[in-house]
């Protein structure tokens, strides 16, 4: 909006605006833009989740600890949500399809995260839309993107060839060609595509949701993933950049930046009122919301497979619940004390602090690490 009016509109009037034609000044001013929302808002989000006694439930066989957190403000999320999508429609160029997507993928799944939380809180207990229906809902928004991304392959503006880490020369389509030639049989060439699309981004949502256990661990988290995310959308965005790391060139994709941008100063907000002791919980509404947007960025950018190592500990807190469950449905035995991971360092003694910190610090290792791979090919 703020694009369109200074630069696009009265840019000819008053030449100094031709500053807001720079991606990154633009992304800059996102961040602070949503850093600054989330700092004044905040407040009056929790008054107002307090004023209608929208409050956490804490399961009994968590660690005891937690326990007196119940009652703490939870929905907190729409906070986040606001904090990223009004920087995005101010700074962002708006006739971008790509922009759009990502809004769509934040504000479906913060629908569904809120829809979870509202049932939780009329409920009164910690059980909220049932997981079937949750992960119905996700899959159908992560359709919904699939779907969008391949008619903007018809337009020439993406690609399904995945890229490859470490090997350059390797790009295998998603598309079955063969079947693509037959008009009869052109939706069945996509198969593989939409379900590779759906399993990032359910996998990258739920993920987030499960690391979202201790007082700005998934936030915090957040930033670095969101942060290695902007960089890696500004490259792919770039000629010279893209050229030099032998990325896929994708000149409109340069435009999430400033989307990736809000998500850090959005997150950093927030974490101003989810640190330890947290004033406020994110809830489903924040956690699906962001891994939604996160798993979206990673399909538009074609970073699918560098995603693992971006979001390092969400798959790890993720592995370890389905390392958890299926040992003991298969051995009756626990792998863990308690899973997420996360509450099993707390049960061997950790402090909430520490356990948190040495994520965050995990977190960054990973984030670097993937960045370094763009020379590893």
């Amino acid at each position: 909006m703020l694009y369109w009016l200074l630069y696009l509109k009265l840019f000819h009037y008053f030449p100094p605006f031709r500053i807001f034609r720079y991606l990154t000044f633009r992304t800059a001013f996102a961040s602070l833009t949503a850093l600054f929302t989330g700092l004044i808002v905040g407040p009056m989000v929790i008054r107002r989740l307090q004023d209608f006694q929208i409050g956490q439930y804490i399961r009994e066989e968590g660690p005891q600890a937690h326990q007196k957190k119940a009652g703490t403000p939870t929905m907190g999320g729409l906070l986040i949500a606001i904090a990223i999508l009004v920087p995005t429609l101010l700074w962002a160029d708006l006739s971008n399809p790509f922009v759009w997507i990502a809004v769509f993928a934040t504000l479906a799944f913060a629908a569904i995260g809120f829809a979870d939380d509202y049932l939780k809180v009329v409920h009164h207990r910690n059980l909220g839309l049932t997981a079937r229906v949750k992960l119905g809902f996700q899959a159908a928004a992560s359709i919904a993107i699939a779907i969008a991304l391949i008619a903007l392959q018809y337009r020439g503006l993406y690609s399904t060839r995945l890229v490859v880490p470490f090997f350059k020369q390797f790009h295998p389509d998603l598309v079955i060609q063969r079947l693509a030639v037959h008009p009869q049989l052109w939706p069945l060439a996509f198969l593989p595509f939409v379900g590779f699309v759906v399993l990032v981004i359910v996998g990258s949502s739920n993920a987030v949701n499960l690391t979202d256990g201790l007082d700005g661990l998934a936030i915090g988290c957040t930033v670095i993933a969101a942060g290695a995310l902007a960089v890696l959308t500004y490259l792919s965005g770039h000629a010279t950049f893209a050229t030099y790391l032998e990325l896929q060139r994708m000149p409109q994709i340069g435009e999430l930046t400033i989307f990736c941008g809000a998500m850090v100063g959005s997150s950093i907000g927030f974490l101003w009122y989810n640190a330890h002791p947290a004033e406020v919980f994110m809830g489903d509404v924040g956690s699906l919301a962001l891994g939604g947007a996160i798993g979206t960025i990673a399909v538009m950018i074609k970073q699918e497979l560098l995603l693992p190592f971006i979001g390092g500990i969400f798959v790890i807190e993720a592995l370890s619940v389905i390392l958890q469950v299926g040992s003991y449905k298969l051995r009756k035995k626990r792998i863990f004390k308690m899973a997420p991971i996360h509450h099993h360092f707390e049960l061997l003694g950790w402090s909430e602090s520490k356990v948190i910190v040495r994520f965050w610090i995990a977190s960054l290792v990973f984030a670097l690490f993937a960045l370094t791979t763009l020379k590893l090919r």
